[in-house]
């Protein structure tokens, strides 16, 4: 971008535009996010909770690299953005095998960004030329801006791409994915690339934190995994920086209770199965949980996919599951949390208050007030309508405090 400087007059009211937006409103941020993640092509990110995390860190970065250099240089070109999010993006986009392609992202957040921005300078002056002069200059800066900032990004990622293609990880990052997509694949040599048995029984694990967790504390939760299945070997994948996919030769899931991961990074564990096809379901159904988990719970580090089967199904529309929590609950939904642990409990224990009583720790007595207090609050009491509702608490026992 070779164009002049802004006359002080714009550039004042560029420092003064940035000043106003340098804590952008969730909102705005919101818009940003969806419009990045917006279109087909995204929808492989868009699937992937890691890598959603990655595109809004990088957002924000990006935004806000825009933003400083113009509070101190209002108007000038703005270097390329170095900051470690968008790197670290780069990194997640390769070892997830995608192209340059997904960099649109970035210009789609541009769009929206500029939108905001606008709005912006309209408030900023009403003289039609000041006006005119302010837009134009800010909207090369911008273009500009994202166009180096891409450019850079993409150079990083040709850099990783390079830097994967080569030694042990990317052999067995290809094998694995044979194996994912079903290709036809000898037994024999896929066993040798991995150092791994595919003949017996499987339990896949993921382990995952966010974008830029210490590589250290998910290799310490896959080798705790190891311990608390007894398990004796692990096959372990690099899938991308804040990510390990894992397989236990075991007929067993691990005992969880016993795990202990550390803060930031989560768990998801699928059901044991047997074979190539076990291994491939195995991985997809601890995948399914990470899914759930990042959607329906994010405060919850550790989940198997029984655990999360029923809310999986009944929350692929999350509108009409909110809507059915709402219909079968009623201000039971609002109410204390005990009151809906209570009720579940319950009804998992086939109704019998004894039961649930020893499971909660409780007196019998509490529980039967709680229950009785539940049934005021429901549309229906819990006798009349015991499956909808153990469906509807289900759902609501994963939802986000």
């Amino acid at each position: 971008m070779n164009a002049p400087r802004p006359s002080p007059r714009i550039a004042e009211l560029i420092r003064r535009g940035a000043r106003e937006v340098a804590d952008p409103g969730a909102d705005w941020l919101q818009e940003l996010h969806d419009a990045s993640l917006s279109g087909g092509a995204m929808a492989s990110i868009g699937a992937d909770p890691v890598l959603v995390e990655s595109t809004r860190r990088a957002n924000v970065a990006i935004l806000l690299g825009w933003i400083a250099h113009n509070i101190e240089h209002p108007g000038e070109r703005v270097p390329p953005s170095t900051a470690q999010d968008p790197l670290t993006h780069a990194r997640e986009l390769v070892r997830r095998g995608m192209d340059g392609g997904a960099l649109d992202a970035y210009r789609k957040g541009q769009s929206a960004a500029w939108q905001r921005w606008m709005q912006v300078c309209f408030t900023l002056t009403d003289d039609p030329a000041e006006l005119r002069e302010l837009l134009s200059t800010t909207a090369r800066s911008i273009t500009a801006y994202i166009d180096d900032t891409v450019e850079a990004v993409r150079a990083r990622m040709q850099a990783e791409r390079e830097e994967l293609t080569t030694g042990t990880h990317a052999e067995r990052m290809a094998t694995v994915t044979l194996l994912l997509e079903g290709a036809p694949v000898d037994t024999a040599r896929a066993e040798a690339r991995l150092g791994y048995p595919l003949t017996g029984p499987h339990t896949a694990a993921l382990v995952w934190g966010a974008p830029g967790v210490d590589p250290r504390h998910l290799e310490t939760t896959a080798e705790g995994l190891v311990e608390a299945a007894a398990a004796p070997r692990r096959l372990t994948v690099i899938a991308n920086t804040a990510t390990l996919w894992v397989w236990l030769p075991i007929a067993t899931r691990p005992d969880l209770a016993r795990l202990h991961v550390p803060e930031g990074v989560r768990v998801a564990v699928g059901r044991a199965a047997t074979g190539l096809d076990g291994f491939r379901a195995s991985h997809l159904e601890a995948a399914t949980t990470q899914r759930t988990m990042d959607r329906s719970s994010p405060h919850r580090r550790t989940a198997t996919y029984d655990d999360v089967l029923l809310v999986a199904l009944l929350d692929q529309d999350r509108r009409t599951a909110d809507a059915f929590v709402e219909t079968t609950l009623g201000a039971l939904r609002r109410a204390d949390p005990e009151l809906r642990t209570t009720a579940l409990t319950y009804l998992r224990e086939l109704c019998n208050v004894s039961r649930t009583a020893d499971r909660l720790y409780t007196h019998r007595n509490t529980v039967l007030r709680r229950l009785h207090r539940a049934d005021q609050l429901l549309p229906q009491p819990l006798a009349d309508n015991p499956v909808h509702i153990a469906a509807a608490l289900e759902l609501c026992s994963w939802q986000s405090p």
